[in-house]
């Protein structure tokens, strides 16, 4: 097979056109073109009115070695390269003398860590303090229709993690030599969901698909030798002269393991106060604090892609946004999706916490999407633990300024810009369930928050024409962009100070995001699977 990048073609264009395409860009025949795949499929959407497609094609030829000579210069025509997924160990046929690896969490880290374990035949065991992905939905419900919060099961706990109540996207920009992004695209696939996520540039599944994947993926575990054991929540670490040995459950029982994978997202506060506690190196991260901000989908739609809008390839526009500030302070957009719905995000009573969410058809009436700004270490200074204190001080003052029943503080753009109260709303309506209560934001975030937002909106609608409409909504607070801490490991996975523990996912503070997390997932799980037959 050949690779052929770069194909580009109007966003109206039919098979016959592609086949085309491909035998005049390569100079073949038409009999000598025997087949061929959609490797990628993006768009440049730069023009309105005028969106290109561009493709990259796995192409079977007839004598690829001529054409390849032929074009040897063209840096668009090469080789396919193999993606396929290669297993770095197997267990020991016999079973070996192990214990068995603990998985901590179950959310796509701990999901794809247990699966890939799994298939290499190491039977590990989960451990995740929330119930099964059905049970937890029921929970969550509980949160956005009857204010009824259960601490250990919600949108941040459960199976599945914080990604399943999201918009399920599946693409990053992180570096990934090996293609294992392409291995957790692979299984999704395999567990149910549209082939498409293997081409389209931005793939995207949605939570009431999610739920019947992650199902399907844990019959994969189970039916492997793997486990997964709802409610149990890991009070303790069991270590041994600086090697873990077990774990320690909230009801007393031990289990016993040499080799323990921490994936607990970043929400699980009181297992990270539990690892400092123990004396586990972790150290204080940047992460972001800002609101949710809502806009009609049909004005992202008609601003991104004007008469094109609602194509069925384009499908609800996205977008991408940053401003840097004046005060010194970077403003951007984060996890935007598209037609879709604000959530109640709080795992913690007397909180409130937003996030976002859209289902595979993305459909809703609005476009939601974080718009907040970057802060470091040196602005909650305190050790490894000051950046939960303050996301905390600020979920508090939201449910307070909500009005201490779960409704999330919300202002109009034009009200924030202002400097005022807002007191009835426009044309575009809160999505966020229960509720919300219209009031002033500025005391929900430190004024130099507030000051960058208000000077980086007018930016954006230079961008984006109408984005600083008055009646946009603003509902907060977002705090749980990525974990405000990193637990910090060496070349080989493994804890600075622990050996056998292996901090991993957005939690651990090395993953932002589904397919991040999983690739995490899978790159530790090898280094878990290669300690083992080592016998280390």
């Amino acid at each position: 097979m050949l690779r052929l990048t770069d194909l580009k073609l109007p966003l109206e264009h039919t098979e016959d056109a592609l086949r085309q395409a491909m035998i005049t860009r390569l100079g073949v025949k038409p009999a000598d073109l025997l087949g061929f795949t959609v490797f990628k499929r993006s768009y440049d959407a730069r023009k309105r009115g005028h969106i290109t497609l561009i493709y990259a094609l796995d192409v079977e030829l007839r004598d690829e070695a001529a054409v390849l000579a032929r074009l040897a210069g063209d840096a668009h025509v090469g080789p396919a390269p193999d993606v396929g997924y290669k297993f770095v160990a197997r267990a020991p046929a016999s079973g070996g003398d192990f214990h068995r690896p603990l998985v901590i969490g179950f959310g796509p880290c701990g999901l794809f860590v247990a699966l890939l374990l799994a298939q290499m035949g190491f039977r590990p065991i989960v451990l995740e303090r929330g119930k099964a992905v059905r049970e937890r939905t029921q929970d969550t419900w509980g949160l956005w229709r009857k204010r009824d919060l259960n601490p250990d099961s919600n949108v941040q706990f459960g199976e599945g993690g914080a990604g399943t109540f999201s918009d399920g996207k599946l693409y990053s920009q992180i570096r990934d030599p090996h293609h294992h992004g392409r291995k957790v695209l692979t299984e999704f696939v395999a567990a149910g969901a549209p082939e498409e996520i293997l081409y389209v540039s931005k793939p995207h599944i949605g939570t009431f698909k999610l739920v019947s994947m992650i199902e399907q993926m844990r019959e994969n575990i189970t039916a492997l030798g793997g486990e997964i054991r709802f409610s149990q929540r890991v009070d303790d670490l069991l270590i041994e002269h600086g090697h873990v040995r077990g774990v320690t459950l909230s009801d007393g029982t031990q289990l016993r393991s040499d080799h323990v994978v921490l994936a607990v997202g970043h929400s699980a506060r009181d297992t990270f106060e539990m690892l400092h506690g123990k004396g586990v190196f972790m150290e204080a991260k940047p992460f972001s604090i800002g609101f949710r901000a809502e806009h009609p989908q049909s004005q992202i739609d008609t601003c991104r892609f004007g008469p094109q809008a609602g194509h069925p390839i384009l499908g609800a526009a996205d977008y991408k946004l940053v401003h840097h500030c004046r005060n010194g302070r970077s403003v951007y957009s984060f996890c935007m999706c598209p037609g879709g719905t604000v959530v109640a995000a709080t795992s913690e009573p007397g909180r409130v916490v937003t996030n976002g969410m859209s289902q595979y058809s993305r459909n809703e009436r609005n476009a939601n999407s974080a718009i907040v700004v970057g802060i470091s270490p040196e602005d909650y200074p305190g050790g490894p633990l000051a950046g939960i204190a303050l996301q905390r001080e600020l979920e508090t003052r939201a449910f307070e300024l909500g009005g201490g029943d779960y409704n999330a503080p919300a202002q109009l753009f034009g009200d924030f810009l202002a400097g005022r109260a807002s007191t009835a709303l426009g044309e575009v309506q809160p999505s966020y369930k229960p509720g919300v209560t219209l009031t002033d934001l500025a005391p929900s975030l430190p004024g130099y928050a507030i000051e960058a937002i208000r000077e980086a909106i007018p930016a954006f609608a230079r961008q984006i024409r109408g984005y600083d409409r008055a009646d946009a909504i603003f509902t907060g607070v977002e705090t749980r962009t990525s974990s405000p801490l990193r637990i910090t490991r060496g070349d080989d996975f493994q804890s600075l100070n622990v050996k056998g523990l292996y901090p991993a996912g957005e939690g651990a503070g090395y993953a932002g995001g589904i397919l991040s997390a999983g690739v995490d997932g899978i790159r530790v799980a090898e280094a878990v699977a290669l300690s083992i037959v080592a016998g280390r």
